[in-house]
């Protein structure tokens, strides 16, 4: 891979953290003034508001109950479940035919032709997923077979965007320990992907730029003040 091939998935990868991540973030943001938004649990609530702010007024509770929704769960689901995206956007050039498999790519490391699944991080899947991924790993080996072509369990990989080995859940080392297919994550996927041992380095520095621009501070302060007249929250509030 060149240098225009590698600025060009730096370039759309920029495109789809803002379109696909951070709009859709503040647009989700925004619907938060509504306290009905919230599976309140008036315990923690409660507790939580004094913990983060030493009181329960109002824009206390508002707080403890946003903060952990914006910047948490709401954005670490939305990049999840964008993943699909990220390949049909940024990944295209590498797109899959092969039904099961994501993107397809020569492993600069190894030489090999690499039939992969694309994950987001490394806790993104479960018990049950780990079964599709096997199932689909043995019909492409099968269908291999079938066709006189020689694909063993190596060419057959789960590739995922971010992270470190260390950091893999115990349904992602069931993948590797019981099915002896690899785990290529984080810098050893881009790496191999690319041929560039710095280009992970290089997309999270990339993506950082976009994230310069995400100044989004005033606009969650009217959110927060919004959510705070809210009878739910002041209700609680109430608790001294």
């Amino acid at each position: 891979m060149n240098q225009d091939e590698k600025n060009a998935i730096l370039e759309k990868a920029k495109l789809w953290f803002k379109e696909s991540i951070a709009e859709n973030h503040i647009k989700n943001t925004h619907k938060l003034i509504d306290a009905s938004k919230f599976d309140i649990n008036p315990f923690l609530t409660v507790y939580l508001s004094n913990f983060l702010t030493g009181n329960t007024e109002p824009k206390s509770i508002a707080k403890a109950l946003l903060y952990p929704r914006v910047l948490g769960t709401s954005i670490t689901t939305s990049f999840g479940t964008n993943i699909q995206k990220f390949t049909h956007e940024v990944l295209a050039s590498f797109g899959s035919t092969t039904s099961g498999i994501d993107i397809e790519f020569i492993d600069q490391i190894s030489n090999n032709k690499i039939y992969c699944q694309l994950k987001s991080g490394p806790n993104t899947i479960n018990k049950d997923d780990v079964e599709t991924i096997v199932g689909h790993f043995k019909k492409v080996i099968n269908l291999g077979r079938t066709n006189n072509l020689r694909i063993t369990h190596n060419d057959m990989v789960v590739g995922i965007i971010y992270g470190d080995t260390a950091s893999l859940n115990g349904h992602y080392k069931r993948i590797t320990s019981e099915y002896n297919y690899p785990i290529y994550i984080g810098q050893d996927f881009w790496h191999r992907l690319t041929g560039d041992e710095h280009f992970y380095s290089d997309l999270i520095h990339a993506i950082g730029k976009v994230a310069i621009e995400a100044d989004f501070s005033e606009e969650l302060e009217e959110v927060i003040n919004k959510l705070s007249t809210t009878p739910e929250v002041n209700k609680l509030s109430e608790i001294k």
